[in-house]
């Protein structure tokens, strides 16, 4: 603890240097798994990229303590030792706890454990004139839950205690083939109230054909369950396996999954993000094609070529909740207007219920919804290489959202006008937050998560930079670009940030 101590107290300073001079600033991590675009200015962030350790697992409490920017794999790798492992692992292993904390974060278990930061128990937080205070249930509550989902805007969360569950060796998952959306979503309604499901998600592959997953954690495999890997390079992708047993199958099909393969599952292709890079590059997209390009085919290889390369630009990624009585109104919605599949279905546990307290995460919105469990479903796909088309698609996702009294994760861009974002979220109980805890200074949430408005990016733009961007939008130069600039590896957010 006492290194931790020293890095957070040069943090701290560096915070109260922004408070003094009434500067904004931003925290810079190191990497992203968000498509968003952020602005880093070297002397205008505040780097935590360093706190990157786990420092305690303690088995009696069940609980790790832990920097925020701990990833996925490492946490779990760190925990299992114990025989533990969190209730909620995001599928990206290259996710960390702070993103997972303060950008919104579920899985197929948060029907029963809710989101990512409904299992902190609570944070080390440098609030925004320097000062060092510790937040929990107990403490500090409404700074508490008001910082999760807030997107790191009312201070720097420097230390995370997540609560812990039992590990098992397995993942016995049963696969249900729905030959219609109502049907996938009734089963994942039932799911989600059957006391031995751990685990439950749902893909749909079209209209007429869509996956639901049950998974139970076991240490011993079932007769007749084989066991499925898809971690290495020769197994196959997780969608792509699913499809293919859920179609062939008359009935629940069952296999066993090693824990560290279900928790990854969708590593290796971005759950069906490299498909569309495949066909980018007009490459057969194949088992000896992605075996021999597996390296570009994980998450954190991808993102960033993703943002190198500029097409993240032109890539929808958008995670909405709706109730469940709005779930099939809204996937008729985007089969009509985008026709993106597949799209991911995970049910989500309210966070209030979760808590059981009255103050709420930012993430959650106003106080209006009533819903037990919401229905993610994640919409990802390219969209129009337009920017106009682009913005308005998004916008269009955004509207029905609203419509159906959805909500969307904010780790991606937000589309909606200052004044539609407030209507959403409690800005009165945020300004207030950032009041009594001097994080006036700092950017607002939706300062951090708003969109680029048409034409902003051509303002003050010189002929020069105006003419080598008509030259980069040219296929295939920019995806190269990406693709080399991500085998040589390295810093990519900040350099990119003080090219722009």
């Amino acid at each position: 603890m006492d290194k931790h101590r020293e890095a957070i107290s040069v943090i701290a300073a560096d915070v109260r240097g922004f408070y003094e001079r009434r500067e904004t600033f931003r925290i810079y991590h190191g990497s992203t798994n968000s498509t968003r675009n952020s602005s880093y200015r070297r002397g205008r962030v505040i780097d935590i990229s360093k706190l990157t350790k786990v420092l305690n697992v303690e088995s009696k409490t069940r609980t790790a303590l832990v920097e925020p920017n701990v990833p996925m794999d490492r946490l779990v790798e760190a925990t299992k030792k114990h025989g533990l492992v969190p209730p909620v692992v995001m599928e990206f292993p290259g996710i960390t706890v702070g993103g997972g904390f303060a950008g919104t974060a579920g899985e197929s278990s948060s029907f029963k454990y809710g989101l990512f930061d409904c299992n902190i128990s609570q944070i080390e937080i440098v609030l925004a004139n320097g000062e060092i205070v510790m937040a929990s249930a107990t403490e500090r509550s409404d700074l508490f839950y008001g910082a999760a989902g807030s997107c790191g805007t009312l201070g720097v969360v420097t230390l995370l205690e997540i609560q812990l569950i039992a590990a098992k060796s397995f993942v016995e998952l049963t696969y249900h083939h729905a030959t219609s959306v109502s049907e996938a979503i009734q089963a994942i309604k039932e799911g989600s109230k059957n006391p031995t499901v751990d685990y439950l998600d749902g893909i749909v592959f079209s209209m007429d054909s869509a996956v639901v997953m049950t998974g139970r954690l076991t240490n011993d495999c079932s007769p007749g369950t084989r066991i499925q890997r898809y971690t290495r390079a020769h197994d196959p992708w997780f969608y792509q396996h699913a499809e293919r047993l859920a179609v062939k199958g008359s009935g629940p099909l069952a296999i066993s999954i090693p824990l560290i393969d279900y928790l990854f599952r969708y590593d290796r292709g971005a759950f069906w993000g490299g498909a569309h890079a495949f066909r980018y590059f007009m490459v057969p997209c194949n088992r000896a094609t992605r075996w021999a390009l597996d390296y570009y085919m994980h998450t954190r290889v991808m993102y960033h070529a993703l943002h190198e390369s500029g097409l993240a630009e032109q890539t929808v990624v958008q995670d909405l909740a709706v109730p469940f009585s709005s779930a099939q109104e809204f996937i008729e919605h985007v089969d009509a207007t985008l026709r993106f599949y597949p799209l991911w279905l995970c049910p989500v546990r309210s966070t209030q219920q979760m808590r059981q307290h009255p103050h709420r995460s930012f993430s959650a919105g106003k106080p209006s919804r009533s819903d037990d469990m919401l229905l993610n479903v994640g919409v990802w796909g390219v969209g129009p290489s337009k920017f106009n088309q682009f913005i308005d698609v998004n916008r269009r996702l955004e509207s029905k959202i609203r419509d159906l009294s959805g909500l969307k994760c904010l780790y991606a861009h937000v589309y909606y006008t200052e004044q539609e974002f407030w209507e959403i979220y409690d800005r009165e109980v945020y300004e207030r937050l950032r009041a009594r805890y001097h994080a006036s200074s700092m950017l607002t949430v939706y300062d951090k998560v708003k969109a680029k408005t048409p034409g902003e990016d051509q303002m003050n733009v010189s002929l020069f930079i105006w003419l080598l961007s008509i030259f980069w939008s040219i296929w295939p130069f920019s995806g190269l670009y990406g693709l080399f600039r991500a085998t040589i590896g390295g810093d990519y957010l900040m350099r990119a940030a003080n090219q722009n």
